[in-house]
């Protein structure tokens, strides 16, 4: 009676458990879903940042053009370097926000993927 009991226990232990701590685990492609997510709103504050860079441009040029006319041109060179860095710098973050953007259609690829594919059991213990 009382191995009986003991070889019980040890059998709910071994089986119950490692299901319980299985099934209170996000899956996967849970924790791949929430990444994608927070992936694509850094694009989407990424975006809103170059505008404010696009607007730099402009306003450098505004002032460029009045040191021109006021016949400053020690500043409207400098002004013509500033424009050229931000430029520069709108043109590597462009770079960057398409290499991100084509890697999170290839996370949501992948996502999909994962989620339709039946060879991806979960995993049973012994």
């Amino acid at each position: 009676m009382r191995n009986r009991t003991f070889i019980v226990a040890l059998l709910a232990l071994a089986l119950g458990v490692p299901a319980a701590a299985v099934a209170q685990q996000p899956s996967d492609t849970t924790r791949d879903r929430h990444e994608m997510r927070r992936d694509r709103r850094e694009l989407r504050q990424d975006r809103r940042d170059s505008r404010g860079d696009r607007r730099d441009v402009r306003q450098d040029r505004r002032e460029r053009r009045q040191d021109v006319r006021a016949g400053d041109s020690t500043a409207a060179r400098q002004e013509t370097r500033d424009i050229r860095q931000d430029r520069r710098d709108l043109r590597n973050d462009r770079r960057d926000r398409r290499s991100d953007r084509r890697d999170v259609h290839q996370d949501r690829r992948d996502l999909r993927g994962d989620r339709h594919d039946t060879t991806q059991a979960t995993p049973k213990t012994p």
